[in-house]
């Protein structure tokens, strides 16, 4: 069973939705744990419509969220009934452990109820808000407070009528506070994110070094100290006077300790710096003193974080990054969109290797077109698109400052030329033909992220909610989650190179992965994990080695018929009738009840009824799914059916012939 899914696969995801729902009630009612549907449903919906999707991803903030936030703001239910939430939650992150669908790189299940512990009283709080609802929950909440039932047909289309002849009372107030909340802050949905690539990255203590080499690190350091506790003067401009200006440059190697400089305004990377360090904290102006601030002391101190906080301000200095320059525009465009741009370049980077810098110059040149309304003759736009292209180039050599990019020449990789004659090529023509020409050159500008620069990047993308694999991160996860998130987030080069560093820890192997997979209760994730498990031991050959596995059997005979390395002839007459379940077993889950129904009914026959009765005798190890498969397929289908199915042993139809059917 999947628990990620792209937003266009809504038929797949309710279908896993209502299968998740449909084990966890009856779980939790096995085990004496409070449940209920519609906030079960709420849970499963706040992460799929998360920017990263996740429905088995649960950390601090998305509890918080979910239980703060998203219910009162899209949950309509009885107060009762809302009060439930959290401990619902709790059952539904306690079942998500106990069938190893958790993701491992959130909270683990004691720091998830600790975290739903400390937000029950917050979330008492939330639901006495009115305010916090959405406009839909206003409303629903509005009908039912006054009796309406919205689940009962024609209900709503009472209400409005109601509604409209102003009958029915609301609080106003409640109801602009709603709307301005809409206007100013919007909703809560969140866009979904493309995945990000599994990333590598060296030791922490290469890290570490790495950042204390940093020459822009090691100039804040200096420019901190050199302005120090008493400070420097400022011109009435707010300018560092001429004369300090060129001995700080000298000083912190800028190459701007130009002899005929007429005001340190005219000191570009200088300015920089300034900046940078005030954005940073780092210094402080007062009463017409550059000074140094006294809490700053720590952070100077410790390269490393101070490295992480300089690149996480960058974006905020677009107008000391980019170049004014004498055209009709008060500002470069660059300097306009920077805090936007320098994210977007920096994500397309991730995860690759030597980008060639004209690439990017066209992608920044189109969202700069994007961003801004450029209403210009042509070689006004083409004088424009220069400017952007320096102004990016400015922008890669402050990072290689900072030590977060790396820049190279040499010839473009195939890659990037490979997509430019495709259809659905985003790039207007004369983009394309640029490139072309450009990719074509044997020594161009290249680009790539440096480990700290690749961490960097994943500590935002983290931080804005995004899933951001690193190799490695899973060496101590559980082994059900383990191949739970390789199979769904991993390529196949990746999942071998994680599953291999889980397996030289020691007390972790093989053989506790296969019973991990033994354990799974979902069929379809069952074969998931098989797939990742044999594709990255090769030379174990594993699925001919589990082929008499009284478990994983049927699994394992699916995919070597699928890679033709058995042949459906070689079973026996029971074992083609396990295979035959785990088939069946794998439409379930995947269709739901409704669909596997279907698909019999256009079936037909007395096959199709002789085939399902023997499924339910087979013996099949998911003793759940048969139970599902009576409960929901079986008996609706008898019940409907004109002549009722028999829910007895049989033979399945195939190599001995077809069973006669019995008189009546």
């Amino acid at each position: 069973m999947r628990t990620w899914f792209e937003p266009e696969e809504a038929e797949e995801f309710e279908a896993t939705k209502d299968l998740l729902i449909r084990r966890c009630v009856t779980w939790a009612k096995e085990h004496g744990h409070p449940a209920d549907g519609l906030l079960l449903s709420a849970a499963v919906d706040a992460r799929h419509e998360s920017r990263d999707g996740r429905l088995a991803y649960w950390d601090r903030t998305r509890i918080r969220f979910f239980l703060l936030r998203y219910v009162p703001y899209k949950v309509t239910a009885s107060r009762e009934e809302l009060d439930l939430a959290p401990e619902v939650l709790r059952t539904y992150l306690r079942y998500l452990d106990v069938t190893g669908l958790r993701d491992p790189r959130g909270a683990t299940l004691a720091e998830a109820e600790e975290i739903i512990a400390g937000a029950q009283a917050e979330y008492a709080s939330a639901l006495d808000d009115p305010t916090l609802r959405g406009l839909a929950t206003f409303w629903a909440h509005t009908a039912l407070d006054q009796g309406f039932d919205l689940t009962v047909p024609g209900a709503f289309e009472r209400f409005k009528r109601e509604l409209d002849a102003g009958r029915v009372p609301y609080d106003q107030q409640v109801l602009d506070k709603i709307m301005q909340n809409r206007l100013v802050y919007g909703g809560i949905d969140e866009e979904r994110a493309f995945p990000q690539p599994p990333v590598s990255l060296p030791p922490a203590s290469e890290l570490a070094e790495a950042a204390g080499r940093s020459r822009t690190v090691q100039r804040l350091i200096t420019l901190a100290d050199w302005v120090g506790k008493d400070g420097r003067a400022l011109t009435d401009a707010g300018n560092l006077r001429v004369a300090d200006a060129l001995e700080v440059s000298a000083l912190l190697g800028t190459g701007e300790d130009q002899p005929h400089v007429r005001s340190a305004a005219d000191l570009p990377q200088l300015n920089l710096l300034l900046a940078w360090a005030r954005k940073l904290r780092l210094t402080r102006t007062s009463k017409g003193r550059l000074l140094r601030v006294a809490k700053a002391v720590p952070l100077l101190r410790d390269p490393e974080t101070l490295w992480g906080r300089a690149f996480e301000v960058l974006p905020e200095l677009g107008r000391v990054v980019t170049v004014p320059v004498a055209t009709w525009r008060p500002e470069p465009i660059l300097a306009e969109i920077f805090d936007e741009i320098l994210p977007d370049v920096l994500n397309s980077m991730y995860g690759l290797d030597e980008m060639p810098v004209v690439r990017l110059e066209e992608m920044v040149w189109l969202a700069c077109q994007e961003y801004v309304v450029l209403d210009e003759e042509e070689h006004r736009l083409d004088l424009l698109r220069r400017e952007v292209a320096r102004d990016l180039g400015r922008m890669f050599e402050v990072l290689s400052d900072l030590g977060a990019v790396e820049l190279t020449h040499g010839p473009a990789d195939p890659l990037y030329a490979s997509d430019l004659d495709h259809d659905d090529q985003p790039l207007p023509p004369d983009a394309v033909e640029r490139l072309r020409a450009a990719l074509s050159e044997s020594d161009l500008p290249l680009v790539r992220l440096t480990p700290l620069g690749v961490r960097g990047v994943r500590d935002r993308l983290l931080a804005e909610g995004r899933d951001a694999p690193l190799v490695g991160e899973l060496a101590t996860a559980p082994p059900a989650e383990l191949l739970g998130v390789l199979a769904q987030h991993y390529p196949p080069e990746d999942a071998v190179a994680e599953l291999q560093g889980w397996l030289a820890r020691p007390g972790q192997d093989v053989e506790m992965l296969v019973q991990a997979v033994r354990d799974c209760p979902f069929r379809t994730r069952v074969g998931a994990m098989l797939r990742v498990l044999a594709g990255a031991l090769p030379e174990r050959r594993l699925l001919q080695d589990l082929r008499h596995d009284p478990v994983l059997g049927p699994a394992v005979w699916t995919q070597l018929i699928d890679a033709g390395e058995m042949r459906p002839g070689s079973l026996s007459e029971r074992e083609n009738l396990l295979l035959g379940s785990e088939n069946f077993l794998s439409v379930l889950e995947l269709a739901g009840p409704e669909g596997l129904v279907e698909q019999l009914r256009r079936m037909g026959g007395g096959d199709a009824d002789e085939f399902l009765e023997a499924i339910l005798a087979s013996g099949h190890p998911d003793v759940v799914g048969l139970r599902e498969l009576r409960e929901l397929v079986a008996e609706p289908l008898r019940r409907t059916a004109r002549h009722p199915l028999r829910l007895v042993p049989t033979r399945p139809p195939g190599a001995r012939g077809r069973r006669k059917k019995r008189k009546r």
